[in-house]
């Protein structure tokens, strides 16, 4: 992912940041200093948490006053850190607001700035996974295939189910380790579905994870001619934005082919770059480069620092290499999305709503309506990953941290969607029906298409067998389902 980080800080605001400065926390007389380097990475973590964090406030382990610059507050301070020994379990257990789901670490900042890029190790096998109701034993059902993966040369695509992984059945206790484990390769035991019922079958199928995997979001669109309307179609996987060019250039093939109405498929988009929201949501609506888009809200010791322009994005009429913005300038979007689809996808939802009708097909979504930015121990960047610091970055600790920094506004003022963004159009994805991409037959496709042209004909929508999953394949992902604050961040003004 691009990273745009201009950080003009004064003094006030480093010694505010960083409560404590390495020279502060030097231990006093009659204290051994080892316990400092050992927890060096709980020290990062504290610091950049009581700076950013959105809910800092709310979370008495951050409060400024905590460990008062003393001999004594120095040491609770030392003692505090050294409480946990592992750093993920100090930064769940200690610094995290508890209606906080989403704000996560990393033991490589590599691999996560990586995965914002849409680089993975993987095996490019994109799933859900769902329980059994009358057991323990889970099965997974395929979403999509990444092109170009492992999993792309296999027998093996949407709609296949699996009820185990080695020839263990998969349950709620070991699905983990057996699928998003150190194993580089495992063999899916798959299985058939009838009447509602799933029955494993003899066949396997191997994949190995690869290094370097790239995945570009724009996964499919077409045009289809229907009733004399013309329908954009569009399945997007992420918010990814080294990909902002080949989204414009699928809007530019729609703009070409007449496209007056748009289907945008986010069923299985976790979300991602705030940048590429934005650029989206202009393809949808418009340039009008005066009207806003969304306003961030920070906590109390940023959000006095950003100017205006800092804390707020319009519509934008060209993309970050300077290409034109191919605009269809609707006044009303379709779009499928489901409780896969998070932070970046909801953001589209609720920008253009105060813009234009949005009609949301599917399930009640996510949830996530904060962003967050890539931090690492780098404390004269102020924790901030700037990839031309990277030699910047403290050698000893390669963790980086993901905490929700703050909550995006629509137009209208309103970001309150925590439980979710409720469909206009209820339909479920069917596991004895989930159709083929592209194909006018697919379901939640199909039911967008009936409600552009007007034609009901007398096709049923009833779902035998909901999908509705547990989790997925993209919840044990580097990049979970994330919004990545990715603008220039500018702090001129300390805080006294």
């Amino acid at each position: 992912m691009k990273k745009y980080v201009l950080l003009f800080l004064s003094i006030g605001v480093l010694l505010t940041a960083c409560k404590k400065s390495d020279d502060d926390l030097t231990p006093p007389d009659g204290i051994d200093p080892d316990p400092i380097a050992d927890v060096e990475v709980q020290d990062f973590m504290w610091k950049a948490m009581n700076f950013w964090y959105f809910w800092q406030a709310d979370v008495p382990n951050l409060a400024d006053d905590k460990f008062p610059n003393t001999d004594e507050g120095i040491a609770a301070y030392t003692e505090f850190l050294a409480s946990e020994s592992e750093p993920g379990t100090f930064f769940d257990d200690q610094l995290l607001y508890s209606e906080d789901r989403f704000s996560f670490y990393s033991d490589d900042y590599r691999e996560l700035t990586q995965a914002f890029s849409g680089i993975s190790k993987s095996n490019g096998l994109e799933f859900g996974l769902k329980r059994f109701s009358d057991s323990d034993d889970v099965f997974g059902y395929v979403w999509y295939i990444v092109p170009n993966s492992d999993a792309a040369t296999k027998d093996i695509a949407r709609g296949d189910l699996f009820t185990g992984v080695d020839g263990q059945t998969l349950t709620v206790d070991n699905y983990i380790d057996l699928l998003f484990g150190d194993n580089d390769t495992y063999t899916l035991n798959m299985a058939d579905i009838a009447n509602n019922q799933i029955t494993p079958n003899d066949k396997e199928v191997t994949l190995t994870k690869m290094e370097g995997l790239v995945e570009n979001p724009v996964f499919l669109s077409k045009t289809f001619d229907i009733g004399g309307e013309k329908i954009g179609y569009l399945v997007y996987n992420s918010f990814t934005n080294e990909f902002d060019e080949d989204l414009n250039d699928a809007f530019g093939t729609f703009k070409a082919e007449s496209v007056t109405s748009m289907i945008l498929d986010l069923r299985y988009n976790p979300g991602g770059s705030v940048n590429s929201a934005v650029l989206l949501s202009s393809m949808i609506y418009g340039t009008n480069t005066d009207e806003l888009f969304l306003r961030q809200r920070w906590n109390d010791k940023i959000q006095p620092q950003l100017s205006d322009s800092q804390l707020t994005d319009y519509f934008a009429s060209e993309t970050d290499d300077g290409s034109p913005v191919n605009t269809l300038g609707l006044s009303k979007v379709y779009i499928i999305a489901t409780n896969s689809s998070a932070s970046a996808s909801e953001l589209v939802i609720n920008g253009l709503a105060p813009y234009i009708d949005v009609v949301h097909i599917g399930e009640t979504t996510r949830g996530k309506n904060e962003f967050s930015i890539t931090m690492v121990d780098d404390f004269e960047g102020s924790y901030i990953y700037n990839s031309e610091r990277e030699s910047e970055i403290n050698p000893n600790n390669q963790w980086a941290i993901q905490p929700l920094v703050g909550r995006n506004e629509n137009a209208d003022g309103f970001s309150d969607y925590t439980s979710g963004l409720t469909p206009d159009i209820e339909l479920e994805e069917d596991l004895e029906n989930l159709g083929a991409w592209g194909d006018p037959n697919e379901p939640l496709l199909a039911r967008a298409i009936q409600e552009i042209t007007g034609t009901t004909g007398k096709r049923s929508f009833e779902v035998s067998m909901p999908a509705s999953v547990m989790t997925n394949s993209k919840m044990f992902s580097v990049l979970k389902d994330n919004m990545i604050l990715d603008k220039p961040l500018n702090l001129e003004k300390s805080i006294e």
